[in-house]
């Protein structure tokens, strides 16, 4: 599955293509946004004054390559302690649910995301990267929520 999954995702990336990754704020925030799917909303919060009060805003579309981003870069910027996770879910993958999983649950002894929905929860983060996301990481589930007004009463 693993195999198909990277196949239909580069596929994806060519017929597809989202340019919009993240955009970086504040460099002395401690909060990062997850947009997951909602682009229009990464788009929004990108221009808003939000951006005053937050580190990172970024989109998350995948339940495996976009977690294991996710827990690269709060690996990497230790100043993040707060992701507020926002906007509509990816049909089909549920990133949002297992990344709430995974925080929740960690993953098992093959690399699997335990209590995931997702048709491919299966992490590459190393095992202290997933324990510091899991230890140092305050997650907000605000996900379906694409009002400005809404996301910023947590920030």
């Amino acid at each position: 599955m693993n195999n198909l999954g990277n196949w239909i995702g580069e596929i994806c990336a060519v017929i597809l293509p989202i340019n919009e990754k993240s955009y970086n704020g504040n460099s002395n925030s401690s909060i990062a946004v997850c947009t997951l799917s909602s682009i229009d909303l990464l788009r929004k919060i990108s221009k808003s004054d939000l951006m005053n009060d937050i580190y990172i805003v970024g989109r998350l579309l995948s339940e495996n390559k976009g977690i294991d981003s996710m827990i690269q870069h709060v690996n990497q910027n230790k100043k993040i302690n707060k992701i507020i996770v926002c906007g509509k879910e990816v049909w089909g993958h549920k990133a949002g649910h297992s990344l709430f999983q995974l925080h929740q649950n960690g993953i098992d002894n093959k690399n699997r995301i335990i209590g995931s929905k997702s048709p491919d929860p299966i992490l590459t983060a190393k095992h202290s990267e997933i324990k510091y996301f899991q230890k140092e990481i305050k997650l907000i589930n605000l996900i379906g929520e694409t009002s400005l007004k809404k996301i910023s009463q947590h920030i």
